[in-house]
């Protein structure tokens, strides 16, 4: 096959040709003859390296033609497509044919916008969407469905029998029918009325439906069939060969929701003054097999999904609240890691065993930080007082780790940017609260990075096959953006042409208590690029480890999984692996890391869209409320802006200041002309929200200093609402 293909690329180096003219070219008659080349021209087609333009000509994509994944900005006025080498093209929408986000297109260069280079859409060689969320507008005989999602630029039409009984302006699901024609509407069929646009019950069908996921708890009966058949309680056979942790100290630490537990942790001080710590982590491999239908679905989720207070699990909720999870006062199959880690936190010894633990307490982070504060509640005390002295010897350990990844360059400061969600009784966002991380949170987060980096380490030191957590170094570019933020900010940052971590991490330092510290940390973790999993280690840079994976999680994440697998069979041969599966394993896991890789952007985006969208919901319901707002970008349209701990953002349009305004690209500010009024990156003020987009996730804003004008405004538009604007210039938020 390989030198079928091989032929028609050199036929195609040539000129375009047809596939009549292909087969009259390699002497191809019969009928066998003319299938592998029609074969070997699907591959190639398949692979990129060949397309077919509009009259039928197979042909080969030069150094002005890109082939790849059109991916269009929120507004949907513009599409980018990356090549290989990373550098991208961009295409104005009126170039883009009738490509829809996603869409797999060839592009031919055309010019420049800006500093990136310009690009036309000449054929689109593979449809990306099939179907699509969006509010249905009913016309006298039609309708249309305008997507919720930006990035899809179009509307559908809906025809009379396709309706499905939708009313005007609810939420459905549609079907793509046709595509449409540049000049033409694409034509669809609405296939579910997933319900009325500002039910709060109807968001996670939303997210569910716009990012293909399945519901919650729901799995192919050929899965539970599997699930069925395990066993409820681990047999004496299972246990036989394993290394019994039962009666020691081992407990869990999670959050107070959480249901299924993959770690558990012990520490002993040893006679040398080291440390001990044990990381035991539910043996998933045991129950989830190879190429089983559990371990192929599995693979297909790649990990679990949490929306706010709904999980899709990885694995059926049988295995992951229960066999696999460590339960209190249950004995549980474990990957047992033991580390002896000296006082300046390096590991001096390790092991890993097949494992047999009994977990005695299932603590919380909240019990915990309340049990090592300096008033712990007597009932507190009483229920988790035995483990004192283990969870403040923990502490110690966490000290030193934490002061060893920092002194390496690691970034250990970095908050999460959380946010909880406390909901009324009918299910609508009732406030916004900041997750602030504790000591435990912390001390956990500790433990379980040193316990990644010696597993990898294992394998790394061979040379084997394996799947690592890898982080690549940034991007110049973005690293200069940071700086110039922050120099707007009026703090002067030095950026070393070699980035290391440690530059980073001492910017998370400087600004911790500035009031935008959030809004830097998200910069921050934009200037870096995304960690995804790789069979190829390049380091962490974030962690600046030089070798890293995911081994702690394979309830909820398939790596940690395969990981385990790997390590099952590196106990097996004593510390290496057979030279069957060495092959075997570098052949799989490449595609293996892709597809965790890519369902794990699924995930995060899944999960962000959730959170917007409640976001939205909590700010709509303070239209006319005035808020204190930092402005966290400036653009030649108006300022975006957020509200510090409700970390809400938001838009003040140009139009909503009083003056005529010109933008300064240069210093990246906005100028008054008539009071030279000036704004810039940093600023704080007073702002009114004017209007909340809940499905569309916008926020609109106006300055607070015209409160007569806007309250006019708002009363006209919104004739129920109760206008909150401090007359006295005292920020009520």
């Amino acid at each position: 096959m390989e030198n079928m293909e091989s032929k028609i690329l050199n036929l195609l180096k040539k000129n375009k040709m047809i596939q009549k003219e292909i087969y009259q070219k390699l002497n191809a008659i019969k009928k066998d003859e003319k299938k592998k080349i029609r074969r070997a021209l699907n591959e190639l087609l398949e692979s990129g390296q060949i397309y077919k333009d509009s009259r039928n000509r197979y042909n080969m994509p030069d150094e002005d033609t890109t082939i790849g994944i059109i991916e269009f900005i929120k507004s949907g006025n513009m599409g980018f497509v990356k090549r290989e080498d990373g550098t991208e093209i961009a295409i104005p929408v009126e170039r883009s044919k009738n490509s829809l986000h996603g869409d797999k297109v060839l592009v031919q260069k055309k010019g420049k916008w800006r500093d990136l280079d310009a690009g036309e859409v000449v054929k689109i060689l593979e449809r990306n969407l099939e179907k699509v969320v969006g509010r249905f507008e009913k016309k006298k005989m039609f309708g249309f469905v305008v997507p919720i999602d930006g990035k899809i630029n179009t509307d559908f039409y809906i025809a009379p029998e396709d309706m499905k009984n939708a009313k005007d302006g609810q939420i459905v699901e549609i079907e793509i029918k046709n595509y449409g024609k540049t000049t033409k509407n694409p034509e669809a069929k609405i296939i579910r009325v997933i319900g009325d646009e500002g039910d709060p019950s109807v968001d996670i069908p939303i997210v569910l439906s716009k990012h293909d996921l399945p519901e919650p708890g729901e799995f192919p009966d050929s899965v539970m069939k599997e699930v069925e058949k395990i066993p409820p309680k681990i047999s004496k056979e299972e246990k036989k060969g394993r290394e019994s942790f039962v009666g020691q100290n081992i407990f869990t630490i999670d959050g107070e929701t959480a249901k299924d537990f993959d770690d558990a942790v012990g520490i002993k001080k040893t006679k040398n003054g080291n440390y001990k710590l044990g990381v035991h982590i539910a043996d998933v491999s045991h129950y989830v097999k190879e190429n089983s239908e559990l371990d192929k679905e599995a693979l297909n989720r790649a990990t679990s999904v949490y929306l706010i207070d709904t999980v899709i699990p990885m694995l059926p909720h049988e295995l992951s609240d229960w066999m696999c999870s460590l339960v209190e006062g249950e004995e549980r199959l474990t990957m047992s890691l033991e580390m002896e880690i000296d006082k300046n936190g390096n590991v001096v010894d390790s092991s890993i065993n097949n494992g047999l633990i009994k977990s005695v307490k299932r603590l919380t982070y909240t019990e915990v930080n309340e049990l090592l504060s300096d008033n712990p509640s007597k009932e507190i005390e009483e229920k988790i007082g035995f483990l004192k002295k283990d969870l403040e010897t923990m502490i110690e350990l966490m000290e030193i780790l934490r002061n060893n990844r920092k002194e390496r360059g690691s970034i250990v400061d970095m908050e999460s940017g959380e946010v909880y969600f406390k909901f009324d009784e009918n299910g609508n966002v009732e406030d916004i609260i900041p997750v602030e991380r504790g000591i435990s949170e912390k001390m956990i987060e500790e433990f379980m990075i040193k316990a990644n980096e010696t597993v990898a380490e294992y394998f790394d030191a061979q040379d084997l096959p394996f799947i690592y957590r890898v982080h690549e170094d940034p991007d110049p570019e973005m690293i200069i953006q940071l700086k110039n933020y922050l120099e707007m900010l009026g703090m002067r940052v030095k950026m070393p042409l070699n980035m290391h971590p440690k530059a980073l991490q001492q910017i998370v330092e400087n600004t911790k208590d500035h009031p935008l510290a959030d809004s830097i940390q998200r910069l921050l973790i934009k200037s870096m690029k995304r960690a995804i999993y790789s069979n190829e280690n390049i380091g962490h840079f974030g962690l600046a480890s030089m070798s890293y994976t995911h081994f702690t999680s394979p309830i909820r994440r398939y790596p940690d999984l395969i990981v385990h697998r790997l390590l099952k069979k590196f106990i097996e041969s004593k510390g290496t692996l057979k030279k069957s599966d060495i092959e075997k394993y570098q052949k799989k896991l490449p595609e293996i890391a892709d597809q965790c890789s890519k369902q794990e952007r699924v995930a995060d985006k899944a999960e962000w869209d959730l959170r917007d969208m409640k976001k939205v919901e909590y700010i709509s319901n303070h239209i006319g409320e005035e808020y204190e707002v930092y402005v966290t970008g400036v653009t030649k349209f108006g300022l975006f802006v957020e509200i510090p701990k409700k970390m809400i953002n938001g838009l003040i349009h140009i139009s909503e200041l009083n003056d005529y305004f010109e933008y300064d690209s240069d210093r990246n500010r906005l100028l008054g002309q008539k009071t030279g009024k000036i704004y810039r990156i940093g600023d704080k003020l007073k702002a009114v929200v004017m209007k909340a987009n809940k499905i569309g996730t916008e926020v609109d804003f106006a300055p607070a200093d015209n409160a007569k004008e806007i309250e006019k405004r708002l009363k006209k538009k919104y004739p129920n609402t109760k206008v909150k604007i401090n007359r006295n210039k005292k920020i009520n938020k």
